[in-house]
């Protein structure tokens, strides 16, 4: 019997914990020395990824009694144009170096896909360790992350806001507030349940503090997630519901002008804060951040609010999915005057192409159909990608969590 042979697909349960994170550990490389340096122990790193198993569907191959490759989705929710989905967030990817090569990975990641479209789980997130490996399985960016460094002679003046600024504990419900309504009105975002709150702090250090943003009504509408470490403060998150909120955490900010030689952190959307400060000489860098994927166009499209444009549009168009067979062949897109969308199996002519990639991105609008079409990933005649930029919404995604 060969080793393939010997292999079984099968759920991955508490009682195979320790295999779970054994394999976790050797994949990416984590030692001892590494959890030490950020404060980790290893209790703590095995009390951090039991609720993997506790609460997400994870799948493994097992050759004997022996774990050797697995993967697990969480039960998550995001905000698509202030429309909420069901998604299913990839993580815990890995194989032992011994078992690659042998198609373990892409069985497993069809399996999870299917059981996701049981789910109703119509989209899938996951943090890239290789962009090309997921992009020829079906996933694209749809997220970026731009880092900044603002010296201290560089931020911003005082500027006067009838709010104030208070230090509390990251766990103050004021903070969830806060997210809450900034995640309801931000295209491609985590609506924070309980378990996605949990990933969120996972990895902080101790000294993370939050800092929010009252307005004169005494209500929260801005928060700053910081710690400070050798003369840096460094920015986890900074959210505003508002101008108003904006500037009085940037004066809080400043208010450490005496104590800090620099302020580094990140912005999850494709605004650069050069623009906005009046010493715009900083440095900025933009990365890809996460990649999604559309696990099943025709449950996606049903949800998918489409702009009303005031009259009925009809587009066929021929789609490809490197794993899904669901997602392959001729559709006819059809969206009501009031936006409201429905895709159907099609034996008309069709006048687009695309792959699900492209279609992920492109209805996520982090990049738009005009320029899809430029680039020859959207393929169709002048007009239908018009009636595309029309009927997609304008927004920039914005996505800041890890998992």
């Amino acid at each position: 019997m060969s080793r393939l042979d010997r292999l079984t697909m099968g759920k991955v349960e508490t009682k195979h914990f320790q295999q779970f994170n054994e394999l976790l550990r050797y994949v990416f490389q984590v030692t001892k020395k590494d959890l030490q340096m950020v404060g980790w122990e290893e209790r703590e790193i095995a009390l951090a990824k039991k609720p993997v198993l506790d609460q997400a569907d994870v799948l493994g191959w097992f050759d004997g009694e022996k774990l050797v490759s697995q993967l697990a989705v969480y039960p998550f929710q995001v905000n698509i144009f202030g429309k909420s989905f069901e998604m299913g967030g990839l993580t815990g990817v890995g194989t032992y170096p011994e078992y690659a090569n042998m198609g373990l990975m892409y069985k497993l990641l069809r399996q999870a896909l299917a059981d996701m479209r049981q789910r109703k789980q119509s989209i899938s997130y996951l943090f890239p360790y290789s962009i090309p490996y997921y992009r020829r399985r079906g996933w694209e960016i749809i997220s970026d992350k731009m880092t900044f460094e603002v010296k201290d002679v560089q931020l911003p003046k005082i500027k006067k806001v009838p709010g104030y600024v208070e230090r509390l504990n990251i766990e103050h419900p004021d903070v969830r507030i806060v997210y809450k309504l900034f995640s309801s009105k931000m295209h491609v975002a985590m609506l924070r349940n309980d378990l996605a709150w949990e990933e969120y702090w996972r990895w902080d250090v101790d000294e993370l503090t939050a800092a929010v943003y009252y307005d004169r009504s005494h209500k929260p509408q801005g928060y700053l997630l910081y710690w400070i470490s050798e003369d840096v403060l460094h920015i986890k998150e900074m959210v505003y519901m508002n101008q108003e909120a904006r500037i009085g955490l940037w004066n809080f900010i400043g208010a450490h002008f005496s104590m800090v030689s620099k302020v580094v952190g990140n912005i999850f959307m494709n605004e650069p804060l050069a623009f906005w400060l009046e010493d715009g000489d900083i440095n900025e860098t933009i990365s890809p951040y996460f990649m999604a994927r559309i696990v099943c166009a025709q449950q996606f499209i049903t949800q998918y609010p489409f702009k009303a444009t005031g009259s009925d549009i009809k587009l066929t168009f021929m789609l490809e999915d490197p794993m899904l067979e669901w997602n392959q062949g001729t559709f006819t897109l059809k969206v009501s005057a009031d936006g409201q969308g429905e895709l159907i199996q099609s034996k008309n002519v069709p006048t687009i192409s695309l792959d699900i990639q492209t279609l992920t991105t492109m209805l996520l609008s982090y990049k738009r159909p005009t320029y899809l079409a430029a680039i020859s990933r959207l393929k169709g005649m002048a007009k239908d990608v018009e009636i595309l930029e029309k009927i997609i919404e304008r927004q920039t995604p914005y996505f800041s969590d890890y998992y």
